[in-house]
């Protein structure tokens, strides 16, 4: 993480002073206005903001305004917005080691500030971040605007500094206002201007900024004592003077960002509205080596923010520029072109060059001093170089010298053939490039000379200058990529060499990874999109970068297509690409584009993908698509059943909307579907007052039976036998089931036993089977239970288990239905 310290307000120039008009002035950044990645243009999500504060750190740019709200940036330049305060935010402050923010905003009118600290790795579902403490920042009862705010990286300091010159101390967890002790600091007359903890040797310690001095207060140490030291324009450490008016202050790396604004008046820019802007100096310093590294005029500018190894300014047109920092070695190559070759040293050894790297500069410095006719000066330089370089340099040039320093020499003479013939010959092939590509600026020939390569080294110089090659020679460097990533051999080398000659087997296919190369296309999205549909024709098990980032070009040609017919075989490829059963995209973010994009059959086609049935319906609900809503009620409705109840809400909330759907005959299934239910409902009630009725009337008859039996008598008036049907004669046996009657010998032949009506036995034993298994499931506790908790409808398991005598105690009969047994001695009843 890239560290960016700041100071906003007016700093006078006793506190800053250095004499800067000597220092040498270079261009080691580069300028851009910050783009879309995925698209040419230019990041406007800023335009209509009235930006009030503006901090950076652990990932993002975070922005205030004057309406309450907080914007969230991340690198791929995607903006979460939230409101944190009904009226405005007025500070920010990043965590570097926790991923916090702390904000100080107005809530309601007057001076009222509010401290509000915000957990970023907690969100709602509305992506808002958890807000963990909110506490007023007044110094005692004074109200008085707040001017500046900082927070110690152990989240058990935090100081707010006020315009009445005031300093207040929290300590305490700062995420809680729980155990929080708050106490005044330092008062003084004038208003603070920066507050910063800085923590050395166990001790902590707060300075405190005005506009005339610094104060440093030791809030905790080993030792329990407080110290105040006052820094004077005399007073302890170096001081640099600059001229100009500084507006802010900024550490970036180990540079020095200073806004400010010139003594002579610079032409102001104007805005789209017509307005005018100021325009502010923006110089970068490298305080250790003394030179300024960069210096521009931006319009107005509000804020400066690094993160992503980057400089961004915001400026008052609302657009965000970026400064990167060039590479060590092509900040080199400047100062080489220059002769200034102790700066380069002095830059070299800042930056950790490693010893072969200062071998090489020693020995250019020493050529140049050389050829100047400085001799001592040379022999100074090369004595550096003793024991690394070959001794034969300084002497017999033409017969023994060392290969790069002829390259250098040459290039640095402008004798480019002679350099490339010397870089080609011997295989120095950054050499060879560099010259191409930035001497001779011949981009064929350097894209032919690394087609020629072997794979790793082809695979390096294309990441190394891909953006340059896609930027003047698009198709070839297409064409080349292509080969790189799917089966890669120099062109320079045979089809089927040696080794596959002498039967050696098939040699090892070598290819690069395609989603590493997607970003040099970032101004060329027409070659990305070949690049891209080659990679998943000839390889469709790619990664789902490769599959998403297709997808995201199909969807953005086919949103910014005017043409008609063009815009339908677009349409026609990106459907295609969803439907295809490889395309290895990822879901959820294919989702993500396409509705960002308002892109309909994607939509449903990823909600039907993903089962999502009732998004479906919604969808369709939200644009008023009454057909829709029925057909996918009718598509869909098997897997989901809720459909049709979410239907017949929407269409009953839109009431008069509605009127002519019955004559489109758009509700006629939907009303099926309504009268069906109610139908098997209602027919489902009548079957069950019928059983009711039968079951009473049958239990009624039972008790008539078994009360007649216990107090009346019996009367057996069957004259044929049950079984063989023949009359009766004695001795007979009776039963008092229906009556039953038998001949004795016809019952001793057919019965099963002697207690036992041969007839009714069969039914018997069923009713005795199931009176069994409801004694043997009365005590399944917890099966009773968890039966009852998966089923739908309880109160159909309780009074199952209620039918099946589970909750009162049954008398099981186990004997039959007495019997009669009659003979010629005896006639009666049992």
């Amino acid at each position: 993480m890239d560290k960016c310290a700041q100071t906003h307000g007016k700093v006078n120039d006793i506190i800053i002073i250095m004499a800067f008009l000597q220092w040498r002035r270079f261009n080691f950044f580069d300028k851009e206005i910050v783009k879309f990645p995925s698209k040419d243009a230019i990041f406007d999500k800023l335009k209509d903001i009235n930006v009030s504060a503006c901090v950076s750190g652990r990932g993002q740019l975070v922005i205030g305004d004057h309406d309450g709200f907080l914007y969230l940036i991340t690198r791929q330049l995607e903006m979460i917005m939230f409101k944190a305060y009904e009226i405005r935010v007025s500070h920010l402050y990043q965590m570097k080691q926790h991923n916090l923010l702390i904000s100080i905003g107005e809530d309601e009118q007057g001076v009222n500030p509010l401290i509000k600290v915000w957990n970023l790795d907690k969100t709602d579902k509305d992506q808002v971040p958890l807000c963990t403490r909110i506490t007023r920042a007044i110094p005692g009862n004074k109200p008085t605007p707040v001017t500046c705010l900082s927070v110690h990286e152990n989240l058990n300091w935090m100081a707010v500094g006020f315009e009445n010159g005031s300093v207040v101390l929290f300590k305490g967890d700062v995420t809680k206002d729980r155990h929080s002790k708050v106490r005044t600091i330092h008062e003084n007359q004038k208003p603070i201007t920066g507050l910063a903890f800085k923590t050395s040797n166990k001790n902590t310690i707060l300075f405190i900024v005005t506009d005339s001095n610094v104060i440093s207060i030791t809030i905790q140490s080993k030792q329990d004592q407080k110290a105040v030291y006052f820094y004077q324009p005399d007073g302890r450490g170096p001081c640099l003077a600059f001229e100009g008016e500084k507006l802010q202050l900024h550490w970036f790396r180990g540079y020095l960002i200073v806004v400010g604004k010139e003594n002579k008046p610079l032409p102001r820019a104007p805005n789209l509205a017509g307005q005018t802007f100021e325009m502010n100096i923006v110089t970068v310093y490298d305080i250790q080596n003394k030179f300024i590294a960069y210096s521009a005029p931006f319009p107005d500018v509000i804020n400066i923010m690094c993160e992503w190894g980057s400089v961004f300014i915001l400026g008052g047109d609302r657009k965000l520029y970026q400064l990167q920092e060039k590479d060590t070695q092509t900040k080199l190559e400047m100062l080489f072109k220059k002769n200034n070759y102790t700066l380069a040293i002095s830059l070299a050894k800042s930056q950790q060059y490693d010893q072969d790297g200062l071998i090489d500069i020693f020995t250019q410095y020493g050529d140049h001093l050389y050829s100047k006719g400085d001799h001592d000066g040379a022999i100074d330089q090369y004595i550096k170089t003793i024991g690394k370089l070959e001794a034969s340099y300084t002497k017999d040039r033409e017969v023994d010298f060392d290969v790069e320093t002829a390259i250098r020499v040459c290039r640095q003479a402008s004798y480019y053939k002679h350099a490339l013939f010397l870089a080609e010959k011997h295989q120095k092939h950054e050499w060879y490039l560099r010259i191409q590509l930035e001497d001779i600026k011949d981009y064929q020939k350097a894209l032919e000379y690394i087609g020629k390569l072997e794979f790793a080294e082809a695979e390096g110089n294309l990441k190394k200058y891909g953006k340059m090659l896609m930027s003047e020679v698009p198709q070839q460097t297409t064409q080349l990529l292509k080969r790189l990533c799917t089966d890669y051999r120099p062109t320079d080398k045979p089809l089927i060499d040696q080794y596959e000659l002498e039967g050696g087997g098939t040699a090892q296919i070598e290819k690069a990874s395609a989603e590493e190369f997607i970003h040099i296309f970032v101004n060329n999205s027409s070659k990305l999109t070949e690049f891209l549909e080659h990679m998943v024709k000839v390889q469709p098990n790619s990664p789902n970068l490769v599959y998403n980032t297709l997808l995201e070009l199909y969807l953005h040609d086919v949103v910014h297509e005017k043409d008609m017919i063009a815009k339908t075989e677009k349409d026609r490829k990106t459907l295609e690409l969803l439907k295809n059963p490889e395309a290895k995209y990822d879901l959820d973010q294919a989702l993500v584009l396409c509705q960002m994009n308002n892109y309909k059959a994607g939509i449903l086609y990823l909600y039907e993908k993903a089962h999502l049935y009732q998004q479906i319906l919604r969808y369709h609900m939200e644009h008023n698509e009454y057909v829709h809503v029925i057909d996918s009620c009718k598509r869909f409705g098997q897997q989901d059943s809720n459909l049709w109840v979410l239907a017949l809400s929407y269409f009953a909330r839109k009431e008069e909307n509605c009127k002519d759907i019955d004559k489109k005959n758009l509700l006629p299934p939907l009303l099926d579907y309504i009268i069906r239910r109610l139908q098997l409902e209602n027919d489902q009630i009548v079957e069950d007052e019928r059983l009711i009725k039968q079951y009473r009337e049958d239990t009624e008859k039972k008790r008539s039976q078994i009360e007649e039996l216990k107090t009346t008598a019996k009367i057996f008036q069957a004259s044929k036998c049950s079984i063989c049907n023949h009359p009766l004669e004695l001795p007979s046996v009776h039963f008092l089931c229906e009556p039953h009657s038998y001949h004795q010998h016809c019952f001793e032949s057919y019965a099963e036993n002697d207690s036992e009506c041969p007839v009714c036995a069969a039914e018997n034993r069923k009713i005795m089977d199931i009176i069994r298994a409801q004694e043997q499931s009365k005590d399944l506790h917890e099966f009773f239970h968890n039966q009852l908790e998966r089923s739908q409808d309880g109160f159909s398991v309780v009074a199952d288990y209620f039918g099946r005598g589970v909750f009162n105690k049954l008398t099981v009969i186990t004997d039959s239905p007495a019997r009669q047994r009659m003979s010629p001695h005896h006639n009666g009843s049992r």
